[in-house]
């Protein structure tokens, strides 16, 4: 490392300690609260009446939006571990590779896409508006070589796809 990397200052690691992430992560978890209620009451009564089609893009986006709701979760528990002192940032990292934070793309032109509830399609947008937020400090504290080449993408599974291989093997 150099005389200069000795000295530069990792604004990501203050602002993953910062009243930003304290207000990221109360965002966060009172998403996973909120999605959580809704799929155990309105959501449930509203699945119950969907035509075929929406009933079973509606099942199969309600796991993958608890799944990216809980990857999500168990970050930003992570975090809070490392900046609390209760784990060491190696232990973290471990425990962070686990934690898919790049996946569960949403296909806005599925059929029966426009059927599924304005309530449920909220959550979906506003959780993957957090995931890009989330990876993106996760790339800022963690990777930071290629948080500057990292642009979310969740219009588009395959684009995303291909970014994050370009990135992985570095042919921008």
């Amino acid at each position: 490392m150099s005389e200069r990397g000795l000295n530069t200052v990792s604004f990501a690691g203050h602002a993953a300690a910062s009243a930003q992430f304290k207000a990221l992560y109360s965002e966060g978890m009172g998403l996973v609260e909120e999605t959580a209620s809704y799929l155990d009451g309105p959501g449930r009564l509203a699945s119950k009446v969907l035509p075929r089609m929406a009933s079973v893009l509606y099942a199969a986006e309600s796991m993958r939006l608890t799944t990216r709701l809980m990857q999500m979760a168990s970050w930003l528990l992570l975090q809070r571990a490392v900046n609390n002192g209760e784990m060491s940032r190696d232990q973290v990292l471990s425990e962070k590779s686990k934690v898919r934070l790049d996946s569960f793309n949403v296909d806005r032109s599925a059929p029966g896409w426009s059927e599924l509830p304005e309530s449920f399609r909220d959550l979906i947008e506003r959780s993957l508006r957090l995931q890009n937020r989330v990876a993106l400090l996760d790339r800022e504290i963690y990777r930071p070589q290629e948080a500057s080449t990292f642009v979310p993408d969740n219009q588009n599974g395959v684009k995303a796809q291909i970014k994050l291989l370009q990135t992985a093997f570095g042919t921008n």
